[in-house]
C-alpha cells in the first residue's frame, strides 16, 4: 500500500506546479475620471489660460479646481465667462467684498458652479429652456430671436458663443456676472445685519447755545473772506475759563494767526507803560485774551478802548469780584470794527455824535468830539481817547482812554468817575500875527489921536 500513497501524492504536487507556472491574464485598464484625468487640450486647462483671467483667479481662490476637475472626467462642460470688466470694475464694491471674505467661501463656489452647465452646448444647438447648473440651481437660457437680439443665459447676453471649443467642453463669453437666488439672498441677509450693527446709538439733537438753533455744518467759505456769522454769534456763551469753539469760517482752519497778534498788543502795553492793570485782567484774571486770539483767528477784527492804570485803581473790589464783571467791563471796551484814533475823530467831527457797537449786546458806546479829542461815554461815566494808537495791526487797534466806562444800566457807573478829572491838555500851535510896518505906523497915530481926545497926549514921547 507504500507504493499507490507515494504515487498518488507525487501526483498531486506536479498538479500544484502546474498550476503556479501558468500564465497570468493581462489586467484590462480602468475606465473613468480615475485614470483619464485632465490632459493639456481639457476646457479647463483652456480657462485658466483663456483671456478671461478674472473667473480663472476666482475659481483658483474658491478652490474649485479639483471639483472641475472631478465634473471634466466624467462628462462634457459648458462654461459662461463673463468678461474681465463685469468682474473688476461693473461689479458692486461691496458685493465683491462679500464675494471675497473668508466666511462666504460657499456662496462664492455657488456663483461660479452656477456658470457651469454638466453638458455640452454650443451655439448651433442652444436650446431655448431651463438647465441645471453644478450648483444645483437652474439657469434660464434663450436662443437668438428674430428681432436681432441674440443668446441670453438668465439675464446676461452671450457677447462671445463658441469662445472655446474643447473636446470635453465649450467656453462662451457673457456680459456679466450671474448671480443665483441663494447667493443673493445670502448677501442681503449679511448687508442687513451689518447695517444694523452698524448703526451708533444718538442722543437728542444739539443746540448751539450761540443762535438756539440746531447745530448744521458750516458751509465752505473761501479762504480769506469775511466771517459768516456776527461776531455776537463767534463769542463764547458767557463767562467761562475756556471759550467756546467759533463756528467761524475756518472749522479749525484759521486765516490769521489772531494768538500771536493778541499777545503782541499785550506786549505792547506793557512796554508802552501805564496799562499794566488792563493786560493782567486780560490774561491771568479773564480768558478774553484767548477769546480775542480765537476771534481774529476766524477772520474778525477788535478795536480795544483801554482804560490806563489810574482808571482801572478806581475799580473797587465788589465791581470786579462779582461773577462775570471783569468780562462785562472790558466787553463794553471792544468794538467789533477796525478804528483808528484819526478815523473816530474825523466821525465825531463829521456826524457830531456816532454809536459803536460793542461786544457787550445790546449796549453801544456813545462817541463825540469834545476840546479837540474824542469824547466817549456821557455825564461824569464818560472817557478822553488819551493815548492815540497805542497799537495798530490791521486786525486789532488799541486806543488809551482815561477812565473806565459803564453800560447804562450800571448802577455804579458813578462810583469810578472822578469829578476832579479835566480834559487831556490839548497843545495848539497858534500862528503869531505880525504887523507890516505901515500897519504899525496906522495904529500909532490912531492911538495918538484918541489920547489927544482925553488930553494924554503928551504923556507919550512918541506922540510929540
Amino acid at each position: 500500500m507504500g507504493a499507490p500513497v507515494h504515487g498518488a501524492l507525487a501526483l498531486f504536487l506536479l498538479l500544484l506546479v502546474g498550476a503556479g507556472a501558468a500564465p497570468q491574464e493581462p489586467t484590462l485598464p480602468a475606465t473613468g475620471a480615475a485614470a483619464v484625468g485632465v490632459n493639456s487640450n481639457s476646457v479647463l486647462v483652456a480657462l485658466l489660460d483663456s483671456h478671461y483671467t478674472e473667473l480663472a483667479e476666482l475659481v483658483e481662490k474658491a478652490l474649485l479646481l479639483q471639483t472641475l476637475e472631478d465634473a471634466v472626467g466624467k462628462h462634457n462642460v459648458t462654461i459662461f465667462a463673463p468678461r474681465n470688466e463685469a468682474l473688476e470694475r461693473d461689479l458692486d464694491p461691496e458685493f465683491k467684498r462679500f464675494l471675497l471674505e473668508p466666511r462666504n467661501l460657499r456662496s462664492l463656489q455657488a456663483l461660479l458652479l452656477y456658470h457651469v452647465l454638466p453638458s455640452r452646448l454650443p451655439s448651433d444647438s442652444w436650446p431655448a429652456a431651463s438647465h441645471p447648473t453644478l450648483s444645483g440651481e437652474e439657469v434660464e437660457l434663450a436662443p437668438a430671436a428674430g428681432d436681432g437680439a441674440g443668446m441670453r443665459v438668465g439675464h446676461a447676453a452671450v457677447t462671445r458663443p463658441d469662445a472655446v471649443l474643447r473636446p470635453d467642453g465649450v467656453i462662451h463669453g457673457i456680459e456679466r456676472l450671474l448671480v443665483p437666488r441663494s447667493v443673493q439672498e445670502d448677501f442681503n441677509r449679511r448687508r442687513s445685519l451689518a447695517a444694523i450693527s452698524a448703526v451708533l446709538p444718538t442722543g437728542a439733537p444739539e443746540v448751539d447755545p450761540r443762535t438756539h438753533r440746531l447745530k448744521k455744518p458750516a458751509p465752505p467759505v473761501a479762504p480769506g473772506a469775511p466771517p459768516v456769522l456776527p461776531v455776537w454769534d463767534a463769542m463764547a456763551p458767557g463767562p467761562s475759563i475756556a471759550p467756546a469753539p467759533a463756528p467761524g469760517p475756518g472749522s479749525g482752519k484759521h486765516h490769521f494767526d489772531g494768538h500771536s497778534q493778541v499777545k503782541d498788543f499785550i506786549q505792547t502795553l506793557l512796554l508802552y507803560g501805564g496799562y499794566n492793570e488792563l493786560a493782567d485782567i486780560l490774561v491771568n484774571l479773564t480768558s478774553l485774551a484767548t477769546e480775542m486770539g480765537r476771534l481774529v483767528s476766524e477772520g474778525y477784527v477788535l478795536t480795544v478802548l483801554a482804560p490806563n492804570d489810574e482808571a482801572m485803581a478806581r475799580l473797587t473790589t465788589d465791581q470786579l469780584s462779582e461773577p462775570g464783571s471783569p468780562e462785562n467791563i472790558l466787553y463794553y471796551h471792544m468794538i467789533p470794527e477796525y478804528q483808528t484814533e484819526e478815523s473816530m475823530y474825523n466821525a465825531v467831527r463829521r456826524f457830531g455824535k456816532v454809536r459803536y457797537d460793542t461786544l457787550r449786546l445790546p449796549h453801544k458806546v456813545v462817541a463825540r468830539e469834545a476840546d479837540g479829542s474824542v469824547k466817549f461815554g456821557q455825564g461824569e461815566g464818560s472817557a478822553y481817547l488819551f493815548d492815540p494808537d497805542i497799537y495798530t495791526d490791521g486786525r486789532i487797534s488799541v486806543q488809551g482812554i482815561d477812565a473806565v466806562l459803564f453800560a447804562p444800566d450800571d448802577t455804579k457807573a458813578t462810583q469810578t468817575a472822578d469829578p476832579n478829572r479835566k480834559p487831556p491838555a490839548i497843545v495848539t500851535h497858534k500862528k503869531k500875527i505880525k504887523l507890516r510896518r505901515g500897519q504899525c505906523r496906522k495904529l500909532l497915530e490912531a492911538t495918538c489921536q484918541m489920547a489927544g481926545l482925553f488930553g494924554q497926549r503928551s504923556r507919550f514921547a512918541s506922540c510929540q
